[in-house]
C-alpha cells in the first residue's frame, strides 16, 4: 500500500477519488477515538464524517510536519472536544486508589490466560467504562501504538502530562479489569 503522502499529493492534483484511500486507511481509528471520547455511536459517526470533511477541506494547509494520521487524529480529537464542550459534559478527573504493581502483574496475568476474543471482549467493556481521557490514552498508546510524542502533539499536552495521564489511565483501566474479572468468577462459581 502507498504512503499516505502519495494520495495527498494526488488529491491536490485535482485527484478527488484519492482521498477515498486516506478515508479507508483511517476510518477505523478516527470512529474509535470519536467513540472513546463521546461514548456514543451516533456522536461518533457524526464526528468521524466531519472530521474527514475537515480534513478534506484542509488538505492544502497540512505542511508534511507530522505524519499524516498524527495530525488527522488531532482533527478528531480537537472536534471531539468542541462536541463535549458544546453538550457541556463535565470531563472532571477521578480521585482512585493506586494499585500496587504486584496486582497489576496479576492482573495482566489472569487476563492473558482468556482466549483472545474474551479479552478483547473484556479490554474493549473496560476501556468503555473509563472516563473519555483515559481511553483515549489507552486507545492512542495501545490499541494504536501512538508514541507519547505522537500523542502529546495530538492532544497538545506537555510530554510530562501525557506520561502522567497514560499512567493514571493505565491504572483505572487494572481497576477496571479486576471488577470485571471478579465479577465473571463470581457468575462462573
Amino acid at each position: 500500500m502507498k504512503e499516505d503522502k502519495y494520495y495527498i499529493e494526488r488529491v491536490l492534483l485535482g485527484d478527488v477519488n484519492a482521498f477515498s484511500f486516506l478515508v479507508d486507511k483511517h476510518k477505523g481509528l478516527v470512529y474509535t477515538i470519536a467513540l472513546r471520547m463521546l461514548k456514543n455511536p451516533e456522536d461518533a459517526e457524526e464526528l468521524a464524517q466531519d472530521t474527514f470533511v475537515k480534513a478534506y477541506n484542509s488538505l492544502k494547509e497540512f505542511k508534511f510536519e507530522s505524519k499524516f494520521s498524527t495530525w488527522l487524529y488531532r482533527v478528531t480529537y480537537n472536534g471531539a472536544i468542541s462536541k463535549l464542550r458544546k453538550k457541556q459534559i463535565e470531563v472532571t478527573d477521578v480521585d482512585h486508589d493506586n494499585l500496587p504493581d504486584s496486582e497489576v502483574v496479576s492482573t495482566y496475568s489472569a487476563i492473558s490466560e482468556l482466549k483472545r476474543n474474551e479479552q478483547k471482549k473484556y479490554i474493549n467493556y473496560a476501556i468503555e467504562q473509563l472516563k473519555e481521557d483515559d481511553a483515549l490514552m489507552i486507545t492512542m498508546y495501545y490499541l494504536n501504538e501512538s508514541s507519547i510524542e505522537e500523542i502529546s502533539e495530538i492532544t497538545q499536552l506537555t510530554l510530562s502530562n501525557v506520561k502522567v495521564k497514560l499512567h493514571r489511565a493505565r491504572k483505572r483501566f487494572y481497576d477496571e479489569l479486576k471488577v470485571i474479572l471478579k465479577e465473571e468468577v463470581r457468575a462462573i462459581l
